[in-house]
């Protein structure tokens, strides 16, 4: 089965539903850009987050939330910057917490929070090294898995580049090689190897660069949906790696984050980002500028970015109260806030 977002888009560009950015052309400049309508209307404040004199954003790949409401932002660090940290933390207020990360310079890449027991743990992905890895909140190491050695595929010594990771409800860890050879690889809580599946393809069970990738609960079973982002589409699977379906119309999917009344956040790296209902369904297209030269922007400096529009958002998160952070793969880095007002 497939779902589609062509009604909706066709809805849209014959104006039969409210402009998506509401108050941009405000010329005093001091009224910020709503976008979205209905139940699904958000104001946005670009740049969110008051970053230290001596770090500076490289490419803003992860976004999450604590259970304290603090917001962890992953990045590659520019070259410019005086301090080498990786991870910024914020409060909910975007007042600067503490930074750590120095060995992902360069390789920031997946950002996974997750309570186990009364501890909350980050599980990061770092392409330039090949490694996942799993932190505490304050960045100390508890374990790493590297390269599939025990994987057959893996055995010939093919590409291996992780790119995010997704974790079941009995600890078993998904990691997607998105930047190396398409696989998808499982292991148990304790890092020991399961299976492999995926690889590169268009067929059912085949992946072209799986970036993103999550645990989906919403319905009766549990699955994990892939963003099968060269495909230009999402995928989904059981738990033991058998494909499911697809679900079609994504130009560049790049993440997943679930809230909890269902509605699931997709940034795609091709300036826009939708939301979609428990079934797969687009109940909103935000800040869509895929019609500009974003790719030739996504270089440019901050000024030459317009308010209500994104560049390549490439990660994003709801955060408690159904605000959304949403950061980009622009050369400078950006952090946006989408606070809901309907």
């Amino acid at each position: 089965m497939s779902t589609s977002r062509r009604t909706f888009l066709t809805k849209v560009s014959t104006g039969l539903t409210a402009p998506l950015i509401l108050g941009a052309d405000n010329k005093s400049g001091s009224q910020k850009p709503v976008l979205g309508d209905g139940d699904h209307k958000y104001e946005v404040t670009h740049d969110w987050g008051a970053l230290p004199a001596d770090i500076s954003y490289g490419n803003t790949h992860g976004v999450c939330e604590d259970s304290h409401g603090q917001i962890y932002i992953h990045h590659t660090v520019n070259a410019n910057s005086e301090k080498s940290d990786s991870m910024v933390v914020f409060d909910h207020k975007g007042k600067f917490v503490k930074s750590w990360g120095k060995d992902f310079k360069g390789g920031a890449h997946g950002l996974h929070i997750r309570k186990e027991g009364k501890q909350e743990f980050l599980y990061l992905c770092d392409t330039k090294r090949g490694l996942m890895v799993k932190t505490t909140l304050n960045g100390e190491e508890v374990f790493t898995l590297g390269y599939p050695k025990e994987s057959e595929p893996y055995t010939k010594q093919i590409k291996y580049s992780p790119t995010n990771l997704a974790i079941a409800p009995n600890g078993d860890i998904y990691i997607g090689d998105g930047y190396g050879s398409s696989y998808v690889n499982q292991y148990d809580s304790s890092g020991k190897y399961i299976r492999t599946f995926g690889g590169k393809g268009k067929e059912a069970g085949q992946l072209d660069c799986p970036h993103g990738i999550i645990l989906d609960a919403r319905g009766s079973e549990p699955n994990l949906t892939v963003a099968d982002r060269s495909n230009k589409r999402l995928q989904r699977f059981t738990l033991d790696g058998k494909h499911i379906d697809f679900v079609e119309d994504f130009p560049a999917p790049c993440y997943f984050n679930i809230y909890k009344n269902g509605d699931m956040v997709v940034p795609d790296l091709f300036a826009r980002v939708t939301i979609v209902n428990r079934e797969n369904k687009v109940v909103a297209q935000l800040g869509d500028d895929s019609s500009s030269p974003y790719m030739e922007t996504r270089k440019l400096t901050r000024d030459h970015f317009k308010p209500g529009k994104f560049v390549c958002p490439h990660g994003a998160c709801f955060d408690h109260a159904g605000n959304i952070f949403v950061v980009e793969w622009v050369e400078v880095g950006r952090v946006s806030k989408l606070t809901k007002v309907s």
